[in-house]
């Protein structure tokens, strides 16, 4: 439990100095994107930062799990429906209506269950997910597909690991059962990105 505490912490520490970052940048009206490399080593340090959070707060307890499935599936609805309009590949183009369609979907089912245990779910994206966002729409169109998938990889291993963790641990039925079963979808999810980002050149 200590170190899962240490790992919070961690991961805590780590966001705040991240939406710090992005706060800077934002309010600079000479950088209203950084360099490509940058955006990918912040999202590289946002998916780590993220299967910690997933892994002890998420999967363990039913406010840290309702948190993070909620920016989760907001995350995924705001990059489908971008790559939906930007990408210019046919399956990528299909696969951004699909997560979309699930994760609407996955969304609209949690809530009355988060309700029913006693949370609300957030209202809108975390600082961490709305840098992935903004990485996303810096993108040049030449290379969107390789930025999208890349993230699309990170966030749903992420996503995997909590869903599994409170499908395993957690504490409340209802949201347990609500996890396990978007699990398998998740999976699906990832074993499709994974498979668009090899022809994508996407790191993954």
């Amino acid at each position: 439990m200590q170190r899962s505490i240490m790992f919070a912490a961690a991961a805590i520490a780590a966001l705040s100095l991240a939406a710090c970052s992005r706060e800077e940048a934002a309010n600079n009206p000479n950088n209203p994107g950084q360099s490509e490399p940058v955006n990918a080593a912040q999202d590289a340090v946002g998916a780590a930062v993220g299967q910690t959070s997933a892994a002890t707060l998420g999967a363990n307890t039913k406010q840290g799990y309702v948190m993070n499935a909620a920016v989760g599936d907001m995350y995924e609805i705001a990059a489908g429906n971008m790559a939906q309009q930007r990408s210019k590949n046919a399956d990528v183009k299909a696969f951004a209506k699909m997560i979309v369609t699930d994760h609407t979907a996955a969304s609209n089912q949690m809530k009355p269950l988060a309700q029913a245990a006693g949370e609300t779910p957030p209202a809108e994206m975390d600082q961490r997910r709305k840098g992935m966002i903004d990485n996303l729409k810096a993108a040049s169109d030449a290379d969107f597909d390789k930025v999208f998938l890349t993230q699309q990889v990170a966030a749903h291993e992420e996503a995997l690991t909590l869903h599994q963790g409170y499908a395993g641990n957690g504490d409340e039925a209802g949201l347990k059962g609500h996890a396990a079963k978007v699990a398998p979808k998740i999976q699906a999810h990832l074993d499709k990105a994974k498979q668009l980002a090899q022809g994508a050149g996407a790191a993954h």
